[in-house]
């Protein structure tokens, strides 16, 4: 059981990596699709255990947090905050720094990757009317919204996956990751500002002149309400999923509109993909492949809460990017409790599978997202992202991992 399992593993795991190659034209959720069904097919999991692997829990979460922000999305409530930061910029240095807190900030609280989508389409159209290289404000804005995703349980999907598994209340982890947030998306506008330094000055730029995007204030007003009473759920019930989903349902009854027009906007496919994870996960579980692979690791990553973060951390920047962040998070999981502070490991994990997202253009989606975007009008090559990614991932993990060695070891 445990080769096949482990063979079904590494089949679904390089369809899923490998989305470039001509030698296949399935997508991520397709290959973790792929891979559930065959743990059934061949016997590793019953109908029933795959059913099991599935945590509704993360299903709820993350599908509550979408219909919230599908109706944001309709309201075009990202496209008119982007609007009001943008047009505002005096100077490229200033535009360089709305772009990165702006994405940051909205990271936190409504996803990264929609932050993305919604954002780059309207950044593109600003710097048409410039002279400016767009080059360094879209990896900015890549950058930086996967770092401040990193702030909030519900900033990022494995960032879900850790608030349902670790069970840590919203508050709390949001204090304990703001100050790396913050640090980090500050390293990452000076990294950005060196490495681009002759496109980017001090020298007062004519205003960028935009069609202001119509705002829907009513159902804005709305949405915000609810995402209120959704973060006072999170804050004082702790429970997520019901908290999220709870609100999701508010909005459609309350919106005023047909519900499938928020549901066309949902993202079926990533609630799929995380589906199939959980079975391909739950079978090489079953078949005893995370215990052997935690004892295989666990002599390098440490015998001391200190030394556990830096070599734990390390590890999950470098892993992150071999399977990609959410697939390691699933996999790790079950590895938390196992280390000396698993409530801080917790953080370190959030923190490196996060950041790590940054090192290549391949490393989240909301780089792709970015990029493919913004293709037709600009050309963002691999080493011009790698130049910016290798440094910040390196800065923002290093300044993660003081900062929780200063939890572990307060002074």
């Amino acid at each position: 059981m445990l080769i096949k399992s482990l063979l079904i593993f590494i089949l679904t795991y390089i369809i899923i990596s490998a989305q470039k190659m001509k030698w296949h034209r399935l997508d991520r959720p397709s290959g973790a699709l792929l891979g559930a069904v065959l743990m059934v097919i061949t016997g590793v999991l019953t109908l029933d255990e795959a059913y099991r692997a599935i945590d509704f829990n993360t299903i709820l979460l993350l599908l509550g947090m979408m219909l919230v922000i599908a109706y944001l999305k309709i309201a075009n409530c990202f496209k008119y905050l982007s609007y009001l930061l943008i047009t505002h910029a005096r100077n490229s240095f200033l535009l360089l720094c709305f772009v990165s807190f702006s994405s940051g900030i909205l990271s936190a609280l409504f996803v990264n990757d929609t932050i993305c989508l919604m954002v780059t389409p309207l950044l593109i159209l600003a710097l048409n009317q410039t002279k400016l290289n767009p080059v360094p404000f879209l990896i900015a804005l890549a950058t930086s919204s996967n770092i401040g995703s990193v702030v909030t349980l519900t900033g990022n999907p494995q960032n879900m996956l850790i608030g349902v598994f670790s069970r840590i209340p919203y508050v709390d982890f949001t204090i304990h990751l703001l100050p790396i947030g913050f640090l980090g998306l500050v390293a990452n506008v000076f990294i950005i500002y060196l490495l681009f330094r002759k496109d980017i000055n001090f020298k007062k730029m004519d205003a960028i002149a935009l069609i202001k995007p119509e705002l829907d204030i009513k159902l804005t007003t709305k949405s915000l309400v609810v995402l209120f009473f959704i973060l006072l759920g999170f804050i004082f019930t702790g429970n997520l999923p019901l908290s999220a989903i709870t609100g999701g349902l508010a909005l459609l009854i309350i919106s005023g509109m047909k519900p499938q027009h928020a549901m066309e906007k949902v993202d079926w496919t990533l609630l799929l993909f995380f589906s199939g994870l959980f079975i391909v996960v739950g079978g090489i579980s079953k078949a005893g492949f995370l215990t052997l692979a935690h004892n295989a690791v666990e002599p390098y990553l440490g015998n001391t809460a200190s030394s556990q973060i830096i070599h734990f951390s390390i590890f999950s920047v470098i892993a992150s990017n071999l399977v990609s962040n959410v697939p390691f998070v699933l996999l790790s999981a079950t590895w938390i409790d196992k280390f000396i502070d698993p409530k801080t490991m917790w953080y370190a994990l959030a923190m490196s599978s996060t950041f790590a997202g940054n090192l290549t253009v391949m490393g989240s989606v909301a780089n792709m997202i970015v990029l493919e975007l913004s293709k037709e009008y600009v050309h963002v090559g691999f080493w011009d992202f790698f130049k910016v990614g290798f440094a910040t991932t390196l800065v923002s993990t290093i300044i993660g991992i003081i900062i929780l060695l200063i939890r572990v070891n307060p002074p």
